[in-house]
């Protein structure tokens, strides 16, 4: 399989769809997010500022077109008579058992990215050893070239929250990411892609704007971006920002890979349910991204009301032309 570099830093009106059960919790009250913040901003000051990361040339292979493999879709995956590369929830795999379709990808050379979504690495305690050893495993029995995890916290002063909650973009917020990051690098066989989640809203008194605070964790950390295609469309549309202007800011030099998903409109906000078709807005932004710099791959991602399978081939047709990239179908 072919690969291509990504450049290191230096060292140093209707209800949303039902998203998956991993995140379509209802969504805690302001009472205990404001408790999860407060235990973050309690904490966040203790963290010191660490130096600068230093890595090796990291070269992530030419994906393509992929899908997330969900056990409703399992069949489908597996079909596809082209497909290069998928993405699992890591804490969906038992890596002492896998999955015996998610085994049979493995075993005819499909690419396969485990996909934390509760390691809470933008939470003020240190990551759990044990959720990075998991994650470890799954990379390693599932021969993964990199794995990702979300710039998001979970999990605050012993509550959890169910979702995956924004961090404040400010220095003491960076310092915690930093942290935690670089521990879970450490521990993993693998690089490390960290993805920025779809908002809902912003914390008051941020310090940097998005694409700034993205770069300099990418630079103290070391580690890639998975940039969600439709988190930038959802964001800007629910700011009132336009966004081409975080995708000329970000260091796309440095994208792993992409997600691609739908979502819906609901309460004067946009949100990003993965239960849906992928809206013409996400494929024009997909375009606009690969005139800049296109990444090694888009990868859709459908998590609920899941359509016909010509549907699906149809998504999967769209992102292939709006990419360039050959189709999988």
């Amino acid at each position: 399989m072919s690969g291509r570099p990504v450049s290191p830093p230096p060292r140093p009106s209707a209800r949303p769809a039902r998203a998956p059960s991993w995140c379509a919790r209802p969504f805690p009250p302001a009472g205990a997010v404001a408790a999860l913040a407060g235990a973050v901003a309690a904490r966040a000051g203790a963290a010191a500022r660490a130096e600068a990361a230093v890595v090796s040339d990291v070269t992530v292979p030419e994906l393509g077109v992929g899908v997330g493999w969900r056990p409703e879709i399992a069949g489908f995956v597996e079909a596809l008579p082209k497909l290069r590369f998928t993405e699992v929830i890591a804490e969906s795999v038992h890596p002492e058992r896998p999955a015996p379709d998610l085994a049979a990808l493995r075993d005819r050379g499909v690419t396969i990215v485990p996909h934390g979504v509760k390691l809470s690495l933008g939470g003020a305690e240190p990551v759990a050893a044990d959720r990075v050893a998991h994650l470890a495993a799954c990379a390693e029995v599932l021969k993964a070239p990199l794995v990702s995890e979300h710039v998001a916290f979970v999990r605050a002063g012993g509550i959890e929250a169910g979702h995956l909650l924004p961090v404040p973009r400010t220095r003491a917020a960076l310092d915690v990411l930093t942290a935690n990051i670089r521990r879970t690098r450490s521990e993993l066989p693998v690089p490390l892609a960290v993805e920025p989640i779809a908002m809902l809203f912003d914390w008051p008194d941020d310090e940097y704007t998005e694409a700034d605070f993205l770069t300099e964790l990418l630079d103290r950390t070391g580690a890639l971006l998975l940039l969600d295609v439709a988190n930038v469309y959802a964001n800007a549309r629910n700011r009132g920002e336009d966004p081409l202007a975080l995708l000329d800011r970000l260091p796309l030099d440095r994208v792993a890979y992409c997600h691609v998903a739908g979502g819906s409109e609901a309460g004067g906000r946009y949100h990003d349910t993965h239960a849906a078709a992928v809206p013409a807005g996400v494929l024009d932004l997909v375009a606009e991204m690969c005139a800049r710099q296109r990444p090694p791959g888009f990868l859709l991602e459908r998590d609920g009301h899941y359509p016909p399978v010509d549907e699906l081939r149809a998504e999967l047709d769209a992102i292939a032309a709006a990419s360039g990239f050959p189709a999988v179908t």
